[in-house]
């Protein structure tokens, strides 16, 4: 693994955010000045690919990068938030439903946050 490969990974782990590569990339500049957006992206594919890291998608946000314990998410439909739930692990069951292997599975729980819940009823 390279240096910086290990020093996203790192700031993966450490992290309780789920980060954009923009965001890594600003943590990793700060120890490393010249280090290019490039980089990050690169390793982070590369992380990705190799099942150290977990890329998590919502539609019309950039992508947010995750350790590989095993949760899910709840992402606010109102403002992308995305919050950590643990719920039972359902991969038998999905297994038993589609009759095929289950390699992962990633589970959002799409909702409304509590803060955009006060500001909808703020402007009621």
């Amino acid at each position: 693994m390279t240096k910086y490969a290990q020093q996203i990974l790192d700031i993966i782990n450490i992290s309780s955010d789920h980060l954009t590569a923009e965001q890594i990339y600003l943590r990793l500049k700060a120890s490393n000045s010249k280090v290019v957006l490039a980089t990050v992206y690169n390793n982070l594919n590369l992380l990705y690919e190799q099942d150290k890291i977990r890329k998590v998608s919502v539609e019309g946000y950039p992508d947010r990068y995750d350790k590989t314990v095993k949760h899910d998410h709840l992402v606010c439909k109102k403002c992308g938030a995305f919050s950590d739930i643990r719920l039972s692990d359902l991969t038998a069951q999905l297994q038993e439903q589609i009759s095929e292997e289950i390699i992962s599975y990633d589970l959002k729980v799409n909702y409304i946050c509590p803060l955009c819940r006060r500001k909808a009823e703020k402007e009621k």
